[in-house]
């Protein structure tokens, strides 16, 4: 699959919890972490979504947002996942920073210049990717 979306995690389906117009999807990412996806029941069916199915979950790199202390916040975004700085590639406007997750996961995200200097972002920092559910989009393999 060719996609534009930098971040092409691959994982299963843990569980799926149906609402009225959209269903909130639960997915083990290799190594274990979670990420939780919302989509409409219309694409829950249309996928053949079920418990156990292999699943690739596509996030924009600039829907990736990231923390340094992200265990002292409360916030809506329903995907905070903990890892490492594993690359930080500054450009003339905005830094690809990658983050390495706990099991081993590479979430990349594209973030200001401005916000990796206020971050203090470097190689081997602990960093928390944010990720809202609505912001994950699910495809299946063919």
């Amino acid at each position: 699959m060719k996609s534009s979306a930098r971040n092409q995690l691959n994982g299963k389906v843990l569980q799926i919890k149906q609402g009225a117009v959209n269903d909130t999807i639960e997915i083990e990412l290799a190594g274990g972490d979670r990420l939780v996806a919302v989509i409409t029941s219309e694409s829950t069916q249309s996928l053949g979504l079920a418990a156990g199915r292999e699943v690739i979950a596509l996030i924009k790199a600039p829907w990736v947002m990231v923390a340094t202390q992200a265990g002292n916040m409360k916030m809506s975004a329903r995907n905070q996942l903990a890892g490492v700085v594993d690359h930080v590639t500054a450009g003339a406007v905005n830094t690809e920073v990658g983050i390495r997750l706990k099991g081993g996961t590479l979430v990349t995200a594209i973030i200001t210049n401005d916000s990796v200097q206020g971050l203090g972002l470097a190689k081997g920092q602990e960093a928390t990717a944010i990720i809202k559910a609505s912001h994950v989009i699910l495809a299946v393999p063919a």
